[in-house]
């Protein structure tokens, strides 16, 4: 039985390989573990079992018209050719390859978690543009407001009346036809950003298992220290660059491998340790001072902010250009506190390089999250509840000025912190060295801004395209910046578990966080009664009930009443997903552990 179970499974194999294009088929077939004979032997049978299907269909078709089958062939290469350059064509695919070459996997990561960011923003971007705001062209009145320039850096003046902001948006029924079909703009503003962000939640959740699966629960399967030395070499490659690039990847993944094995454990004497532990409590210390003094100066900036443009704005220059001062001085806070925060990881000396970047990310998280949090409070409490006309627009346009604030300030942060930091220290203190690559500060500039798009989703919908075009800039400024001014880690070492640890803090606390808000935002607060698609309206959340009053009227649509009455106003339903969310948490979580401990007995057997 185990013998017919073993050749119906090959078989199995030999057809799904003989279904593929070349290209895929040579790629599955490395990816085996298996043998190299064991690989011949499989190729051979799959191009045997090619050679006699092309025979077959031969003889199944020598009565068909001949025109039918140059067609069909013509499609066939054309969709594999087509498949290929695609594969070739993938963002920024040989950038990432010479990064990871030269400064191995812990820069790396950071940069694919840059590209993971865009393709968020890209994604965003045309949901919103396709079911906000292209329809919103069709019921636009002109704009009669000049464009003077600085709205480029206050967002304000011809931006206000442009479909960058909420208040824009009409509240109207969009309908071109007499007795056409209608669009009904407010419940597609509040669909498309409801669905947008589960989305993202179901996606975020995906890749934290996906990444978790790979990296904690089975990490042999996707390293491989032995097979990445003897069976990862692709033959195909045969121009002398991309050998030489492929050589250079395996020699850093290699060491960094050996220097995960081979860590060094340092033992300290009493007094040592001691001194070790005063200098990370002083450390701590002075990162929650600065952050609470920070957060401070931001809620005090903020209310006199408050004081000054929201109850009585004017459209002066001067009046223009103070709107700028309280992202400015956010922005300075979040770039230059963070190099502090990097001259205390060094101070301290940890023993790995990994724990140096887990600890300042998690001081920079603290520091910009207490940050977004301050402002939040700011704009919900404090600008949502003045007499301003459009207070979600004035919302709007202080995150556009955060947003572009922050990326002059991240290309700033990468003269002063990369190229200066080399001329001091080739030029001047030559002891120094050229700097290395700050993991932990810029992919916490990432998550603030990416947390700051979220939050301003709902005030300005095309906030995502903004943002993917300065992600596009950093990655080549900072790429640029990497190979010009910064050197390798002094130590090779490998961060399988980095990209893991950045989708979950954009996990938690970012994204959870910016659903707290949105949530507010829609069921708390009152809109605006002189703009907005949700004007007149008690909260945003009330266009939705007002819809499902309509549907009661209809008989076929009362399966989306009992929906909205049984499942999503019922808390009894949520607990019950609560409580199976949780079940198959603990369970899941079981099978990683009996996963563990299985692995564990067989490696002992294999020793013993």
């Amino acid at each position: 039985i185990w013998i017919f179970h073993g050749f119906y499974a090959e078989e199995k194999l030999v057809g799904n390989l003989a279904s593929m294009s070349a290209s895929e088929r040579i790629k599955a077939i490395q990816k085996m573990p298996e043998k190299m004979k064991k690989k011949r032997e499989i190729r051979n049978k799959v191009l045997k079992e090619i050679t006699e299907k092309s025979r077959q269909g031969r003889a199944r078709h020598s009565h068909c018209p001949q025109c039918l089958q140059g067609p069909a062939l013509l499609f066939r290469q054309f969709g594999n050719t087509l498949a290929e350059y695609f594969h070739l064509l993938r963002l920024w695919h040989r950038a990432l390859k010479i990064i990871g070459a030269e400064f191995g996997t812990s820069v790396l990561s950071y940069f694919i978690f840059l590209k993971w960011l865009l393709t968020f923003n890209l994604f965003s971007f045309l949901i919103n543009f396709s079911f906000i705001t292209i329809p919103q062209f069709f019921a636009a009145e002109p704009n009669n407001v000049s464009f003077t320039g600085l709205e480029l850096f206050t967002g304000a003046g011809y931006f206000q009346q442009t479909v960058l902001y909420y208040g824009f948006y009409t509240n109207a029924t969009i309908s071109k036809l007499k007795n056409g079909p209608s669009y009904n703009m407010q419940l597609a503003y509040i669909f498309t950003v409801g669905i947008y962000f589960a989305i993202c939640f179901l996606t975020l959740l995906f890749s934290m298992a996906k990444s978790f699966c790979r990296n904690f629960i089975n990490p042999q399967t996707y390293s491989g220290n032995a097979s990445r030395l003897l069976c990862t070499w692709d033959f195909n490659i045969t121009n002398e660059k991309a050998v030489r690039l492929k050589q250079k990847n395996l020699s850093t993944q290699i060491k960094e491998d050996l220097m995960e094995v081979n860590r060094e454990v340092l033992n300290f004497s009493v007094l040592e340790r001691l001194v070790r532990i005063v200098i990370h409590l002083v450390s701590w210390a002075a990162s929650l001072g600065t952050a609470v003094a920070a957060c401070a100066g931001v809620y005090f900036l903020s209310i006199n902010n408050a004081k000054l443009f929201v109850k009585g704005r004017n459209n002066d220059l001067e009046s223009q250009a103070a709107t700028l001062v309280l992202p400015i001085v956010t922005s300075l806070l979040n770039t230059f506190v963070p190099f502090f925060y990097s001259w205390l990881g060094h101070l301290e000396r940890f023993q790995t390089p990994g724990y140096q970047i887990y600890v300042t990310i998690t001081r920079n998280i603290i520091l910009k999250i207490s940050i977004v949090g301050i402002l939040c409070y700011y704009w919900l409490n404090i600008v949502a509840a003045s007499q301003s006309q459009c207070w979600e627009t004035l919302v709007g346009q202080d995150i556009y000025r955060l947003v572009l604030v922050d990326f002059i300030f991240c290309l700033l942060g990468s003269f002063f912190g990369e190229f200066l930091r080399r001329i001091i220290g080739t030029a001047v203190c030559v002891s120094w060295g050229p700097p290395e690559f700050d993991i932990g500060r810029n992919v916490l500039e990432l998550i603030y801004a990416q947390t700051l798009t979220w939050i301003g989703i709902l005030f300005s919908p095309l906030l995502p395209g903004i943002q993917m075009i300065s992600f596009s800039i950093v990655f080549y400024v900072k790429k640029v910046s990497l190979m010009m001014n910064c050197q390798p880690p002094r130590k090779a070492w490998r961060t399988a578990q980095m990209m893991t640890s950045f989708i979950f803090l954009l996990f938690f606390p970012s994204f959870l966080g910016v659903l707290s808000v949105v949530a507010v935002t829609v069921w708390r607060l009152k809109p605006s009664e002189e703009c907005g698609p949700f004007r007149g309206l008690s909260s945003m959340y009330a266009a939705v009930s007002n819809w499902i009053k309509i549907l009661e009227g209809y008989t076929a649509s009362k399966w989306v009443v009992w929906i909205y009455y049984n499942l999503i106003t019922s808390e009894l339903f949520f607990f019950i997903l609560s409580v199976l969310v949780l079940i198959i948490t603990y369970l899941y979580w079981q099978i990683i552990e009996g996963r563990k401990t299985m692995a564990r007995l067989l490696r002992k057997q294999i020793i013993n």
